[in-house]
This record gives C-alpha cells, sequence and structure tokens, in this order.
C-alpha cells in the first residue's frame, strides 16, 4: 500500500532520516517506534507529501509517487490523524466530520439534517453518544480524538496513520479504538500506529520498525522482539543502564495538608497529606477529578469549602499567587495551552515566573537571569540550540522539562505534577521519572497525577484514587501494585 525506500531527508544540512526503508502491507498495523527525534514524525511527513524526500522513493500500490501535498495524498486514499487534532473548535461535530464533503440537496445548500443523522450513525459506531449538533470546543480532548480518528476512518482511506492516538483517551475509549482498528484491518485497511506506549504496541500491531538517529535500527514482526529487548533497541543502551525506581524515603513531617476540598460538581470532599519526601498519587479515570483536585491545590479557581496547608501553617485558597508564594507549583496537563509560552525562547519560558525574585527597583538582572536559565538547563538536561531558541520548536519531553526548570527555579515546597509523561517519548519518560525521584529525595512533596497506572505504581508510595470527584480509596506499601489500582478504578475498594 505504501513505501519508502532508502529516503533521506535534511534539514539545513543535518539529516533527519537516513536511507530508510518502509514497508506497510494492505490488512496490517504497523508500529512505527522510536524516542522523539527519531524520524518518526518526519517520514510520515514525506510518505504523505507534506515533505519531499532529497533522495529515494516513496511508492502507492507498487507505483511510485511524487505527492505534492496532503491533499494529494488524501485524494489517494492516505489519511492521518495527528496527536494535535486538526479539527475547528467553533464548528459544531457534524461540520468538522463532513468539513470539505457535506451532504447537499439540490438547491446546493448543506443539508444539515442529513448531516446531523450521518454524524449521529457514524460517532455511534465508535461509542460516542453526543450530540453532534453540539461545538467541538465544549468535549474533552479525548472525544475530540475520537472524532479526528472518526473523520479519518469515514473518508474510505485504505492508508490510515495514526499518530500517538491515545494520548487523551481514557482506557475505555482505547478499547473502542482497538476495536475499531480491528474492523480496519479485517477490511484490508493498512494501519501506521505511532505510540510512545509500548504495550499498546503489542495489542494492536503486528509488525513494527523502529527508527534511532533518522535510521531504521530494527524492522520486523511484532512478536519476533520483546518488551525489553525493544527499549532497549530504541534507546541505544543496555536496561541495565536506565534509572530504576526505589522506594522514597518520606519524612514523617507533612508538607502539604488538605481537608474537606469541595467545589460543586467538580471535587467532594477531598482530604490530601503529603510529606516531605514523598510522591503521592492520584489515579482514577478521566473526570474523577484528578486535575480539578490538583488545581485547587494550586489555587486555580475559588473552592466552596476545604483548607490547604504547607507545613502546618494554612493558605488562602482560591489564590495561586499566594500558593506559589507558600511554595506549592503546578505544572499543568496541557503543556501548550495552559503552560509554556510557544513563541517565547526557551530562556523566557524558564525564567518567567521567578522574574520578580531576578529584579530590583523593577529592572530585571540579564546575569541572574542567565544563571537561573544554565543552572537548570545543565541539572534538567534540556536539550536546545541555545537558551534562546524558541521553546515551540523543542521536542515533547524537552518542552515538559522547560516547564519543571519554571517552577523549580522558584524553590518551591510542593511539587503537584499532571500528566507529567502524556505526549513524550520513553527516554524522556525515564528521565522525567528520574528527576521526580531526586526531587522527592532532596525533600519535596509531589502529587503524581496520571492516567498510566504503570506510571503510577512505578513512581508513588501512596496512591489515592478518586471517583467523580470522591476520594474512594488509599493504597501505601503491598497494595500499589498495577493489578490492584486498576481493580479499584474500575470496581472501587472491596
Amino acid at each position: 500500500m505504501l513505501e519508502a525506500v532508502r529516503v533521506t531527508k535534511r534539514f539545513a544540512g543535518v539529516p533527519a532520516l537516513r536511507d530508510v526503508d518502509f514497508l506497510l502491507e494492505r490488512g496490517q498495523v504497523h508500529a512505527l517506534a522510536g524516542e522523539n527525534g527519531a524520524g518518526k514524525s518526519t517520514l510520515v511527513k514525506v510518505l504523505t507529501g507534506a515533505l519531499q524526500p532529497d533522495k529515494g522513493m516513496v511508492f502507492h500500490k507498487g507505483q511510485p509517487v511524487q505527492f505534492t501535498g496532503p491533499h494529494d495524498a488524501i485524494a489517494r486514499g492516505i489519511s492521518t490523524v495527528y496527536q494535535d487534532t486538526n479539527l475547528i473548535g467553533s464548528m459544531s461535530v457534524s461540520a468538522n466530520l463532513f468539513l470539505g464533503r457535506e451532504p447537499r440537496n439540490r438547491l446546493g445548500l448543506v443539508n444539515f439534517r442529513q448531516m446531523h443523522a450521518a454524524a449521529t450513525r457514524l460517532l455511534d459506531s465508535f461509542g460516542l453518544m453526543i450530540d453532534p449538533r453540539l461545538k467541538l470546543r465544549s468535549f474533552t480532548p479525548g472525544v475530540r480524538q475520537m472524532i479526528a480518528i472518526a473523520r479519518a476512518v469515514d473518508t474510505d482511506a485504505r492508508v490510515v496513520i495514526l499518530d500517538e492516538p491515545t494520548a487523551s483517551l481514557e482506557p475505555p475509549e482505547i478499547d473502542t479504538l482497538f476495536e475499531v482498528i480491528r474492523k480496519l484491518y479485517e477490511r484490508d485497511v493498512a494501519v501506521v500506529y505511532i505510540s510512545h506506549q509500548l504495550t499498546e504496541l503489542y495489542q494492536i500491531c503486528n509488525r513494527i520498525t523502529v527508527l534511532r538517529d533518522g535510521q531504521v535500527v530494527h524492522s520486523g514482526l511484532m512478536s519476533a522482539i520483546g518488551p525489553s529487548k525493544l527499549l532497549a533497541t530504541m534507546l541505544g543502551r543496555d536496561l541495565a543502564e536506565i534509572h530504576p525506581h526505589h522506594t522514597h524515603s518520606a519524612s514523617r513531617r507533612s508538607v502539604l495538608q488538605a481537608h474537606g476540598l469541595f467545589r460543586h460538581a467538580a471535587i467532594d470532599n477531598v482530604d490530601i497529606d503529603v510529606r516531605a519526601g514523598e510522591v503521592v498519587g492520584l489515579g482514577g479515570l478521566h473526570g474523577s477529578g484528578r486535575s480539578e483536585t490538583v488545581k485547587a491545590l494550586a489555587g486555580l479557581g475559588q473552592l466552596d469549602r476545604g483548607t490547604v496547608e504547607v507545613h502546618g501553617k494554612p493558605i488562602q485558597t482560591g489564590s495561586a499567587a499566594k500558593a506559589i508564594r507558600a511554595g506549592i507549583v503546578l505544572v499543568p496537563e496541557d503543556r501548550k495551552a495552559e503552560g509554556l509560552i510557544p513563541s517565547l525562547s526557551v530562556r523566557e519560558n524558564i525564567v518567567l515566573a521567578a522574574l520578580p525574585r531576578l529584579s530590583r527597583a523593577g529592572i530585571v538582572s540579564r546575569s541572574k537571569q542567565d544563571k537561573v536559565v544554565e543552572t537548570f538547563m545543565r541539572r534538567l538536561r534540556i536539550r536546545a540550540a541555545s537558551a534562546e531558541q524558541p521553546v515551540r520548536e523543542l521536542s515533547g519531553g524537552n518542552q515538559q522539562k522547560v516547564m519543571l526548570a519554571r517552577w523549580l527555579a522558584m524553590s518551591p515546597k510542593v511539587l503537584l505534577l499532571d500528566e507529567p509523561t502524556r505526549g513524550i517519548d520513553v527516554a524522556a519518560k525515564l528521565e522525567v521519572r528520574a528527576l521526580v525521584d531526586e526531587l522527592a529525595a532532596q525533600g519535596l512533596g509531589i502529587v503524581l497525577v496520571s492516567s498510566d497506572v504503570q506510571e503510577l505504581v512505578a513512581g508513588a508510595d501512596r496512591v489515592v484514587v478518586l471517583r467523580e470527584g470522591a476520594r474512594i480509596a488509599e493504597l501505601s506499601g503491598e497494595q500499589v501494585t498495577t493489578d490492584k489500582v486498576m481493580s479499584v478504578i474500575a470496581e472501587g475498594p472491596r
């Protein structure tokens, strides 16, 4: 269905792809794996006409092609769904699903009744019981992702490329997506599946190609390479070199205490206690109140009632400024929408919160800025051409480390991490996990929110499970296992 033969692509003389061979056959779910910067996105853009190769050929159904752009590829039945969905929030779900191919009446006008009915049938097949007449922006990122995938599938595409399709999805939505993918390859549709979640690759893919530094380092049957070997192949080093998880040595002293946090329809009398040097995980499905709880602790949004104390001293809730002054900082779930300023440099993003501390009489010291930036770029191993590089040009993992650097520069006592490894590659996840362990060892109290149960189990000393805004269980010690946490999330405590 689609093939790349000895494809090479350079940017400013630096090779992003080097003699890459890739073969996608019909009725196949082919994993494309590798760290951020390995060349996955560049290869997809070459295959779909968004980029032209400097050397090599692309074949479609065995014939050489030179797509003039993504629209040309779409016309040939090749559809791509990116992690950042290209949807229009101000338009209805139906309009997004049928954009450019709206059903029309005899006068050439859009037949909205027919379009809404067709949208309802399509959404039902994805398990989405929603009103397609509503604006797209009124739905969660997970629902928007499923809508983007539904649109791609409904175009009669014979090749579907899915780039991190589950990054915003909850387990039930992932199950639905996998069922849709199985139906696709039963219809001989070829699927390229890109994900940093290795467990997903083994669940849904039958072949895999691994890229590292722009080159193919492995290609073959999914069943022929085990998870440990795959991870080592992606990283280019033995697993023994990877930072192991260790239990944190928490003190007996509470650094954060929250009692009776309540906000109508969001948080229902949640209590949280975090000791210095401890990592407390927050688990639960999307909508369980995880993000709402950490945002409340960070002073974002007024509570109806409840108290928050840092080292036994109460702080005013509903004030982000007072939470920060008390030592509570939040790395938000959506770093692009709620954290980073893409047009600013790495340096400007890192020092943003610390500017008052770096100024005298309203004048900011550039030398103090440079010292802070140099310290945290080195400490967090932020990979950038320079501190003046726009942050939008960095990989997802390095953008996340810039966010961490901004708040670590404030010398916090409590670090709230909301989905800190979402959308970043395996190597960056390991670096973030190692950093969390290091910060806990230095005495920070850490709250870790994650949809990835394995991440909670690997990184947290205790796991608090939420459902419908309420705390339903707390697991600690030997109770913190993947099976136990998943069981409590799905069925509640027993």
